[in-house]
């Protein structure tokens, strides 16, 4: 039985699968392949525009001299800065995606952009969905106090800034499917390209 060709990886190392690349990889396969990373770079997009969007929102609750502000409750804090980070990793895999989809090759090894990929994705989702748990059961709290008698606006924007970074989760969610879809295909075949 013949075996494929060794194939050069961008860090060095030979493989024995084919690469897109190869003369011999159907137009089906690359058209494929080329849905799956725009899909991927969708969801990419969609997680920094909404966690993006809640870290705003939340930054701007504040609306008087004496109205509260989100840095005087932990749990708001934990929403800001879990919605930055997740933003600023977000836009960091946009420009990997971009750069996946433009050059056909990796930022990292492929080894160390699947796992990469793969473990930010459930970390920072994680992280993402407890910070919006607290600021959820924060946000019930103060609607039980005359916080939100008193100050409606600043509740109704950090009701906002929750479900835009529960949005923003979700959104993260997807791209872990698919970011642990490569990995399967990875340890299954030797490359994440699922063709």
């Amino acid at each position: 039985m013949h075996s494929p060709p060794q194939q050069p990886h961008r860090n060095g190392e030979t493989t024995s699968y084919p690469i897109p690349n190869h003369p011999f990889h159907s137009t089906v396969s690359l058209r494929k392949l080329r849905r799956f990373n725009y899909l991927i770079l969708v969801f990419r997009i969609a997680s920094f525009s909404f966690s993006l969007a809640s870290f705003i929102f939340m930054l701007s609750t504040s609306r008087g001299p004496n109205s509260p502000r989100w840095y005087h409750f932990d749990a708001f804090r934990l929403v800001v800065g879990a919605n930055a980070i997740v933003a600023l990793y977000s836009l960091f895999e946009m420009v990997a995606s971009v750069w996946e989809i433009s050059r056909g090759a990796t930022l990292f090894s492929e080894v160390l952009q699947v796992w990469f990929d793969f473990g930010h994705d459930q970390v920072f989702a994680y992280l993402l969905l407890s910070a919006d748990s607290a600021g959820t059961a924060l946000a019930r709290v103060l609607k039980g106090r005359d916080t939100c008698t008193a100050w409606n606006a600043f509740c109704i924007q950090a009701d906002v800034s929750i479900a835009l970074g529960f949005l923003g989760f979700l959104f993260l969610g997807f791209s872990s499917l698919l970011s642990g879809f490569r990995v399967a295909c990875f340890i299954i075949k030797g490359s994440r390209f699922h063709l």
